[in-house]
């Protein structure tokens, strides 16, 4: 090969690189931007989980305890006004965080969140029917008592299943 071969080829190697330098640069950048804007996204709904998790947990578990204290001042007939309204004040809240949790939970955990709420529905409207003197036949409180056991099941498999999504292990 001559030398002005070697010149040309030469010069013509550093023109495509100079020329493409940019192009290279600029799909490296989108590429890396791509893969931030991604990992962002995932970080978000991780929190997004975290958080409906959380909510979701605290809230069952404070229906949870509303209930209980209610079929206990019921039984005792010393029901008020007042746990009246702190019930369905926790009632709301926890339907709130059912209805948020939907929307960004896995199927399993919704699944797990539906058996638990299950139970704790039923026993809010069999305390409303007692408070209303109109229990049904077998309905009392101490029943109601022995039947909210069942959640206290179902309320750890929920929280299980929301750490393992969540990626805590024990």
């Amino acid at each position: 090969m001559t030398a002005a071969v070697t010149a040309m080829i030469t010069a013509v190697v550093g023109v495509l690189g100079t020329l493409f330098a940019p192009v290279l640069s600029q799909r490296l950048t989108s590429r890396q931007r791509a893969e931030e804007a991604e990992l962002t996204e995932r970080r978000r709904l991780f929190e997004d989980r975290r958080t409906a998790y959380t909510a979701m947990n605290r809230a069952s578990r404070q229906f949870h305890t509303l209930l209980k204290d209610a079929l206990h001042r019921l039984r005792d007939d010393v029901y008020t006004d007042h746990e009246r309204e702190q019930l369905e004040e926790v009632r709301r809240e926890y339907r709130d965080r059912y209805a948020e949790a939907q929307m960004v939970v896995p199927e399993r955990i919704l699944q797990a969140s539906r058996a638990v709420n299950q139970v704790l529905a039923g026993i809010d409207a069999v305390v409303k029917r007692l408070d209303r003197g109109r229990a049904r036949d077998g309905e009392s409180a101490v029943q109601a008592l022995l039947d909210l056991k069942e959640a206290e099941s179902r309320l750890s498999e929920m929280r299980r299943l929301m750490r393992e999504d969540l990626g805590v292990a024990d």
